[in-house]
């Protein structure tokens, strides 16, 4: 087994060097995708034919404004559940699917559908996957009976519909049957279904070699957490780089680093994620970031357009290939979509003929990072600082032929604190994202303006607070209420053993909130303190920190005011804390 363990990863190693420079697609593309518009598994919100068509009418009326789509995807569970992927689900879609593939070619736009892979996600197994079952009954084995070949004949019927673009989710490498179990290791389980479905892709591909094959969950990396180890637990065989457009790095949520600003936080998961799987060996080209979703629904938490434009302009610096859209397009009115087309011009250039190179520090690490792409015009430096201080971050040459880094300007930042740019140094606020235009993109051309819905202090100091336990799961602090100036309250919560704990909430049934879960308290005088929190959310993927502030007019100068921050985890956790004073 260590031979035949030293001889796949030798493998994987020889073919990285040949091929990753290789992508299959010919130029990037975009896509839009219907999931966060609808959600049924951490919401109510059920997918139908009449939410597809508007979204369909939105591709149409953005286009009028100058946004560009390729590709429109539909996601999750828009088959029947005992139709083995080749019935749509009645009575959401009474005519199946012929009138939306139908109007999408009209409008030049070619159409997608998701599938759960191997694993029963709301469909039921159909008697000629039967033989493939696990003992469990959730998920089938790809080279045992007759699984595989019935789900690639419904690929090639969807092909042969028009269908042109595949999205794998849920996919299971470990299934087995019963007996495959008794006799086979799992690792041997996991190699062998992984070669089958490598090898029916492959097949797939050169028989429609103009189809777009995306990997969602299952296909490698530990997406739950920015502070878990790397290299990744499940690591990424970079041999499906032969078959795949491109791997996602992960659903938007937030990262294990506290911000005031939940959204943020948000952003510096997908970026952290996508620097993970760059190290992985990954060419950013050919990494999904998945970073873009608005709507009203629980997987994204309810956004709606919350800081949409940061992340919109942090999905294309991170230099991914397939640029995808998710949600509700409605809520983007026409000055929006203004913005959202030029932003998409600039950056196709910046895709499509140059390259994207990260620089700065693993975002997780909370150390200034960035994302810089250059042609032979100039360059777009794309920067973040998620630590709670003002810092400075170099703006890297990216190339030994990139021009001289002169006369840059600040095309792009959150609102409130104003960067300084020195030369090659900007520095940033607390939590702040912020773009450096050089060469041709310093014009005014290129200014893409502030992002009012994101507010950074013009200064933080921390304050020195010592806080001890107090109750079960609380930590409690005293300080002096300063003369001026908000307080801004941090905690993050550890299990016993010190590793990064996430809390998570009920789903929207109960209208249970993390908010009522990791809780700070304020107090003067005995009365409390309102703190304002951005974090109060139904948050399926749960939080392991909390964030507030107490603003100057709500309590009294100079006088003591006390701080619990607590967790209601049924086991013992360990939180730290910390305070700051922050003037906007």
């Amino acid at each position: 087994m260590a031979q035949q363990r030293a001889f796949a990863a030798a493998t994987a190693t020889q073919w990285a060097q040949m091929r990753l420079a290789e992508p299959l697609l010919r130029d990037p593309i975009w896509v839009y995708n219907d999931w966060s518009a609808y959600d049924e598994l951490s919401d109510n919100i059920p997918l139908t034919e009449a939410l597809a068509m508007k979204e369909l009418d939105q591709i149409v009326r953005l286009r009028r404004l100058g946004v560009h789509f390729d590709y429109y995807m539909m996601d999750a569970f828009w088959f029947a559940n005992d139709g083995a992927y080749r019935v749509w689900k009645a009575p959401n879609w009474p005519n199946g699917p012929d009138r939306w593939i139908a109007e999408c070619r009209a409008n030049g736009i070619l159409p997608g559908l998701w599938f759960g892979t191997n694993g029963l996600v709301k469909i039921d197994a159909a008697p000629q996957w039967r033989d493939s079952l696990s003992a469990k009954g959730e998920s089938m084995s790809f080279y045992e009976g007759g699984f595989l070949p019935d789900f690639m004949k419904a690929m090639q019927y969807w092909y042969d519909n028009g269908i042109r673009m595949f999205k794998f989710d849920f996919v299971d490498f470990g299934a087995a049957t019963p007996a495959a179990e008794k006799t086979q290791t799992p690792e041997e389980i996991h190699e062998r279904n992984a070669a089958a479905f490598r090898r029916a892709l492959k097949a797939f591909r050169q028989k429609n070699p103009d189809v777009v094959l995306e990997a969602f969950n299952g296909f490698g990396g530990d997406l739950e957490s920015t502070a878990g180890p790397f290299p990744f637990n499940s690591p990424v065989d970079l041999r499906w780089l032969e078959v795949f457009d491109s791997l996602y790095s992960g659903d938007p949520r937030p990262s294990d680093v506290p911000e005031v600003n939940f959204w943020r936080s948000m952003d510096i998961y997908s970026d952290h994620m996508v620097r993970r799987y760059e190290q992985s060996f990954l060419p950013l080209e050919r990494i999904d970031s998945t970073g873009f979703m608005i709507g009203n629904t629980g997987t994204i938490y309810y956004r709606k357009t919350n800081a949409w434009k940061g992340m919109l302009l942090l999905m294309v610096a991170r230099g991914g290939w397939v640029n995808t859209i998710h949600g509700n397009l409605e809520l983007l009115d026409d000055e929006m979509a203004k913005w959202f087309a030029k932003v998409q011009g600039i950056y196709a250039v910046l895709q499509a003929t140059g390259r994207t190179k990260t620089f700065g520090g693993i975002p997780g690490d909370v150390r200034p990072y960035g994302f810089g792409s250059l042609d032979n015009r100039g360059a777009i430096y794309t920067v973040v600082n998620p630590a709670q201080s003002v810092e400075e971050i170099e703006l890297p040459q990216l190339s030994r032929i990139q021009t001289s880094l002169d006369n840059g300007r600040v095309i792009f930042r959150d609102a409130g604190f104003v960067p300084v740019l020195r030369g090659t140094r900007i520095k940033l606020g607390p939590g702040q994202m912020a773009a450096v235009g050089f060469g041709r993109y310093a014009s005014q051309e290129f200014e893409l303006g502030i992002q009012d819905d994101v507010r950074i202090p013009r200064s933080i100091l921390p304050i020195n607070a010592t806080f001890a336990p107090a109750e079960n799961n609380m930590i409690k602090t005293t300080i002096v209420a300063p003369l001026k100036g908000d307080l801004r309250i941090l905690f993050q919560q550890r299990d016993k053993r010190g590793q990064i704990l996430r809390s998570r909430s009920e789903g929207p049934s109960n209208g249970a909130s993390v908010g009522q879960v990791l809780k700070i308290i304020v107090e003067q005088d005995g009365i409390p303190l309102a703190v304002e929190i951005n974090y109060d959310k139904q948050i399926w993927s749960g939080l392991s920190w909390g964030a507030g502030e107490i603003k100057n007019k709500d309590f009294a100068s100079g006088r003591p005011i006390t701080i619990r921050c607590s967790s209601s985890e049924k086991d013992p956790v360990l939180l730290e804390g910390h305070v700051y004073v922050v003037e906007y």
